[in-house]
């Protein structure tokens, strides 16, 4: 499961690599990106159907069975089965976007044994964080979220990626999962636009050798911050 990314491309650069037009504006470096916070996603306007660069909130809603009635709902960040019943509305191509990324962190699946504390590990596909994308999914929510002492009840923008089983850069660290990643012109496309089945054969582990670890420790892409 991935909860922390960080995006420090700037917006040209996302524009043109998928053909989008920007209305988001400046961005933000943004080298620690959690879940509930806004982030910069790709999707099809739903007003225009325009491609488009905008600022959307980390998390898709909840099965509402998991939620108690009015609460604050915490969203559910990464989706591993995108056929079942609660995603399979928004997996056409109207509900599909794709993220923003220059590395991602997961925590190791075991706490160091010297600390008792697990270890925040970042990858990348390689040391200069060139962008890539996660594969996601959208949509519009009505319902609470925020914190319990600021709740935020109303309409929201919701996004979430989907994940795969870890590649082996990843799995020893994290052997549960990691996030779909698109690197190419072509993935972005055929993720944005092509019938449901033949995206998400696109829900796969990247090669082993596309990633690599380029930080441990910080909560922050810290090379990246500086």
């Amino acid at each position: 499961m991935c909860n922390l990314y960080s995006e420090t491309s700037n917006a040209q650069a996302i524009v043109d690599l998928v053909k989008a037009f920007n209305r988001a504006g400046n961005l933000p470096t943004l080298p620690a990106i959690f879940p509930d916070k806004m982030a910069p996603v790709v999707r099809a306007s739903p007003t225009d159907g325009v491609r488009e660069l905008t600022m959307l909130r980390w998390g898709m809603p909840s099965p509402p069975e998991y939620l108690e009635p009015g609460a604050i709902d915490p969203g559910v960040t990464n989706i591993r089965n995108a056929w079942s019943p609660h995603w399979r509305p928004w997996i056409g191509p109207a509900n599909r976007c794709v993220v923003p990324a220059t590395s991602f962190c997961e925590p190791t699946t075991d706490p160091d044994p010297v600390t008792g504390k697990k270890v925040w590990t970042w990858f990348a596909l390689n040391d200069e964080r060139p962008l890539f994308f996660f594969a996601g999914i959208w949509c519009t929510w009505h319902g609470v979220r925020g914190l319990r002492k600021a709740p935020e009840e109303g309409d929201h923008q919701l996004y979430g990626f989907l994940t795969t089983a870890p590649n082996g850069t990843v799995a020893p660290i994290h052997k549960k999962a990691m996030p779909v990643i698109l690197r190419a012109p072509e993935e972005v496309e055929t993720w944005m636009t092509a019938p449901a089945r033949e995206a998400l054969k696109l829900q796969r582990s990247l090669p082993n050798d596309a990633l690599k670890i380029v930080l441990t420790g910080p909560k922050e892409d810290v090379a990246i911050a500086a």
